[in-house]
């Protein structure tokens, strides 16, 4: 009789949370406030070459970075190709005015790599944003919402915006539109992870590292941990000096995902 009713109890729990959570799905679950990363130096061209990895080094994808600034207005492209078949493509649009500031995200995630393949268009400007993707009987779904977004939000910027923050601030926190495949408003806390040295033949440079945590906010993020929903941390290393550069990312590439190392990388043939 005990045992019944503890797991009476049990079920009572899980569905009083499952509920909360449904609750607090609504788009905007946060505040607005906006916390701008500032321009230490401004983004120009860029063409470069890296390697999707899993954690015990096993090569999963192809990638390049490229980027082209005309004026305070910069075009960047991630795109990683599957040796699967599957493509994670996201074009950034973002101007840098004295702050960085996202006018467009495009995001395509296709292919047997994701558990929810998406594609996912943020309009920050506007507040529109749209996500394509099939329900589970292979439905094509669209989800259409307009809102008022903060001006940090910072989606397809964080390889950008880490080689801005200083890395005597203690933390930086902007915000990100996430999808799975509802749209909901997340905040970054971006905090510095201390320095490390590296050797590039017999030059050695120094490193920064960051630590990437994903704050959900209102009832859903206190939940999120008991339900196992909290998404983990991602780390970031950049090179630092006169001249920051990205070096390596761990962290999942899409909502759900499992942790994967991208670094910089050689192309074949040299």
């Amino acid at each position: 009789m005990v045992s019944m009713t503890w797991r009476m109890l049990g079920h009572f729990w899980f569905k009083l949370l499952a509920t909360l959570l449904a609750c607090a799905a609504p788009f905007q679950t946060i505040p607005l406030t906006a916390e701008q990363v500032r321009v230490r130096h401004m983004e120009g061209l860029m063409h470069g070459f890296l390697a999707l990895r899993t954690l015990d080094g096993r090569r999963l994808a192809d990638g390049e970075m490229t980027q082209i600034a005309e004026g305070d207005r910069v075009t960047s492209r991630l795109i990683f190709r599957f040796r699967d078949g599957s493509v994670y493509d996201d074009v950034t649009i973002f101007s840098q005015r004295g702050a960085f500031r996202l006018l467009s995200d495009h995001l395509v995630q296709r292919g047997p790599s994701f558990k929810q393949p998406m594609e996912t268009s943020v309009d920050a400007s506007s507040g529109q944003v749209t996500v394509r993707y099939k329900d589970q009987d292979g439905k094509e779904q669209i989800l259409k919402e307009r809102r008022d977004l903060p001006s940090d939000v910072a989606n397809g910027l964080l390889f950008t915006l880490v080689k801005h923050i200083q890395p005597n601030v203690p933390q930086t926190t902007v915000s990100m539109v996430a999808t799975t495949p509802k749209p909901r408003v997340v905040k970054l806390e971006i905090r510095p992870e201390g320095e490390k040295a590296i050797a590039s033949g017999n030059t050695k440079h120094e490193t920064a590292r960051y630590v990437v945590k994903v704050k959900i906010g209102g009832v859903a993020g206190l939940v999120a941990p008991l339900l196992g929903k909290q998404p983990p941390d991602t780390h970031v290393w950049v090179l630092t000096g006169d001249a920051p550069a990205f070096v390596k990312m761990e962290g999942p590439l899409y909502a759900g995902g499992p942790i994967w190392r991208i670094e910089l990388a050689t192309p074949a043939g040299f």
